[in-house]
Formats: C-alpha cells, sequence, structure tokens
C-alpha cells in the first residue's frame, strides 16, 4: 500500500466509492472515522469504518495499515459474538471495513439506559474472548465501547486491530495530545502491559484482567482502581492496579455486586499467573443464567486437528500474519532441533520472526524439538548459548503454550495450542 492519501471528510448525504451512502456518523477515535452507510447496490445498512491515513505520520501509515488489514481478517472468523467483516477496499488512499451494523449501540449507552442483563452481557462478552482466544487471538482493548449490540441484542465485540496496539497507546499522546483517551485506555490495562520493560508477552490473561474491570464498571458505574479525570488520578490508578487495591465495598453494596464478587477478584490479580488463566474458567464460576440458551458459535475456521505428514504453525497474530511454517519438513535431511527466535543478521534461526516495530521477542527466544521415539514435538523456552556460562540461555520475555510457561525443560505441543512469543502468536495444526 502506498502512502499517498488524501483527506476524507464524508458527510451525510455523500456516496463513498460510488456504492455506500452516508446516513450517520457513528464515532471517530484517533485513527478511524465510523459511519452508518447504506449499499446502494444491495439496499442492505452497513458500518464502514474507515482508516483516517492523511492524519498519520507517514513513517507509521504502513504499520497501522497492516493492523487494519489484520482487524478485517480477525472480523470474518464465524462467531455470533464478534462484529462481522463482510469487504474492505479504498476511498482516496484510505483503506476502509465493511462491517455489520449492530443499531443496539455499546455498553456505555446501555450503563446510561441503566437496563441490561449483566449476566447475559457477561457471558456473551466471555464467548466472543473465546472464539479469539481459539484462533490464537487477543483482542487487548477490551472496554465499554467496544462491545456492540447486534440486531437481535447479543453482546458482540469489535475493534479487533489498531486500538489494541501497545504502541499505539504509547505514541497516541504525542501524536494527538488527547490525554483522555490515553486515560481511558489505561483504564482496563493490566499492570504487566502498563510496563514495556518485562512482561511483555500478550497473553489471554490480558483480556481477562479488561473483562473485570469492564464487568465491575457495568455494575457499580464505576472504575476499581479510581477515578481517572488527569495525569495525577492516572499515577495513583496504576499504583492501585499494580498492588490489587480495588474498591471491594462498592461492588459489595451494589445490587448483583456479591454475586460477581469472585469473578471479579479473579480476574483483576495484578499478577497474572495467579489471575484466572482462561475464559473457560472464568465461565466456570460466573452466575448462572436463568436460561442458560447462550451457546458459543460452531466456528467455521476449522483447525486441522488430525496429523498427517507433521505439524505446522500458522502465525495467527503478528507482523507475519497467515504465514505457515511446517515443522517436520524442516527437519529433512537436517538436526530434529529447531530453533525460533526474532529475525536478525547475526542470529541463524531456523524459524526467524520479523519484528520490525516492536523488540518483545529474543534473538534466541525458544527451541522445538522432534522425538522420534515418542512422534511428538516439544518446545522449549530459551537456546542452547555456547557463549552462556550456563549453555543454555532463556528468552527474555517466555515462551507460553496457551495459558502456561514454558520452561527450559520443555513442554508438548499438538494441535489447537496457541504458542505465544511476545506479540506473536501461533497456532499448531495438523497438516
Amino acid at each position: 500500500m502506498g502512502n499517498i492519501a488524501d483527506r476524507c471528510d464524508f458527510h451525510i448525504g455523500n456516496i463513498i466509492n460510488n456504492r455506500y451512502y452516508v446516513e450517520k456518523h457513528l464515532g471517530e477515535g484517533s485513527f478511524g472515522k465510523v459511519f452508518k452507510v447504506k449499499d446502494e447496490q444491495t439496499k442492505e445498512t452497513y458500518a464502514l469504518k474507515l482508516l483516517k491515513l492523511w492524519e498519520i505520520p507517514s513513517e507509521i501509515r504502513q504499520q497501522l495499515s497492516d493492523r487494519f488489514d489484520m482487524e478485517f481478517e480477525t472480523g470474518k472468523i464465524n462467531s455470533n459474538y464478534l462484529v462481522h467483516s463482510f469487504s474492505h477496499g479504498l476511498v482516496n488512499g484510505n483503506p476502509f471495513i465493511i462491517m455489520e451494523f449492530c443499531p443496539g449501540g455499546d455498553l456505555n449507552q446501555i450503563m446510561d439506559n441503566q437496563k441490561h442483563n449483566l449476566k447475559k452481557i457477561a457471558r456473551e462478552v466471555l464467548y466472543g474472548l473465546r472464539d479469539l482466544h481459539r484462533q490464537g487471538k487477543v483482542h487487548r482493548d477490551l472496554k465499554p465501547e467496544n462491545v456492540l449490540i447486534k440486531q437481535d441484542g447479543i453482546a458482540a465485540l469489535t475493534d479487533f486491530g489498531i486500538s489494541g496496539d501497545r504502541n499505539k497507546r504509547m505514541t497516541e499522546r504525542n501524536l494527538w495530545g488527547k490525554p483522555t483517551q490515553i486515560f481511558g485506555t489505561y483504564a482496563y490495562m493490566p499492570p504487566e502491559q502498563v510496563s514495556r520493560d518485562k512482561d511483555a508477552t500478550v497473553l489471554p490473561t490480558t483480556d481477562i484482567f479488561s473483562f473485570g474491570v469492564l464487568m465491575y464498571q457495568l455494575i457499580t458505574n464505576e472504575l476499581p482502581f479510581g477515578q481517572l479525570n488527569n495525569e495525577r488520578d492516572l499515577i495513583i490508578y496504576l499504583k492501585n492496579g499494580r498492588e490489587g487495591k480495588w474498591n471491594k465495598s462498592v461492588l459489595d453494596n451494589t445490587p448483583d455486586g456479591k454475586l460477581f464478587m469472585q469473578v471479579i477478584s479473579g480476574c483483576l490479580n495484578p499478577n497474572f499467573r495467579l489471575r484466572l488463566q482462561t475464559v473457560d474458567s472464568v465461565l466456570s464460576i460466573l452466575p448462572h443464567d436463568d436460561y442458560n440458551i447462550y451457546q458459543p458459535a460452531v466456528n467455521a475456521n476449522p483447525i486441522q486437528m488430525k496429523v498427517i505428514k507433521g505439524l505446522q504453525l500458522h502465525i495467527m497474530q503478528g507482523e507475519e500474519y497467515g504465514k505457515v511454517i511446517k515443522l517436520n519438513d524442516l527437519i529433512q535431511n537436517r538436526s530434529k532441533i529447531i530453533t525460533m527466535g526474532r529475525r536478525d543478521i547475526d542470529t541463524n534461526n531456523a524459524i526467524p520472526i520479523i519484528e520490525q516495530h516492536s523488540s518483545y521477542i529474543s534473538r534466541k527466544h525458544c527451541t522445538l524439538e522432534f522425538d522420534d521415539e515418542t512422534n511428538q514435538w516439544y518446545i522449549r523456552d530459551g537456546q542452547w548459548d555456547k557463549t552462556s556460562r550456563k549453555g543454555w540461555k532463556c528468552s527474555l520475555n517466555g515462551t507460553y503454550v496457551n495459558s502456561t510457561e514454558v520452561s527450559s525443560s520443555g513442554m508438548i505441543i499438538k494441535p489447537g495450542d496457541i504458542i505465544s512469543i511476545g506479540d506473536v502468536k501461533l497456532r499448531v495444526e495438523g497438516y
């Protein structure tokens, strides 16, 4: 995609790309505008999300365009609990996505109306997260405005791409000077993602923390760690988050609050290793519905579970989104040990991972080994390093399978597992 993009100031009555009639302006953020549009060809109503590429500095345009593409692809996951993507295109050099229109608005509007079924919303948000996590994706920006109410009343997740980008969070204020947006983003971030110096791997527990904040807010109409009106509030809020100091008494004295105390406590643990680890673990202690009618969608993006020739790694999130690496092909006429790490001219990894926009993957991050006797693959954190006194050198940010940290001793991997290294997620599949 080129870097030339002209300004697009669309208004009600305009037609975008000679096809989409603008009926309403739904919202605007730092990077995008969203419109309610009618397709002049099919007469169907959609939401059109436009990336304001003309306002974005040229050095990060390609990065954000790539994330916008990944957001479109994520929206194609066949789930009742995710806002669906239908098509995408360009207008005056600016990319746009045609999305499902959700007439019920977002959770902020529901909170204002004070009419909502907490158990129903909680379950549907968790179903959406589970469908994302099973596809090797983490939302990373779960908050009320990113949960929309569909035509049938189901709560569905949206905004899977740019808003969740950690680099965007850190640069947004410098680029646009909008501290209120920074405060709003930080309100839902777990402590390990606020600090970029350690524990930088993005795991399902990131979304689980955000879910805890979201539910606390839905129940109490307040944020758990304090107010967020200025920079001083932000410092205190983040400190309380790190120390796990949230206002339990407000929740305890709120109707329905006691029902969700165990769930929210498990989600808001500042230590991601002690937090509830999976969506299923949250669902298992969620208050039951009066009518158990909410079932997760059957995903039309099946994982190849049957192993015929071997295992492959499918990059589901990262700069090489969509790339497939066939492990068993790599060991033909070679060692049964495969190294993986950040692509670097001084490091010869069998699987070099491109990471141009961040530095959370170690150059010698992990090792994959095939065992002939058991016919199984193992993954170990770190690599053998002859320059190290200990011989074996572990990665800086850890290697994870699903939500479990892998040690240097290794762990068996199988189809359906999600390997996380830094911001990159690789799904294990058979082939």
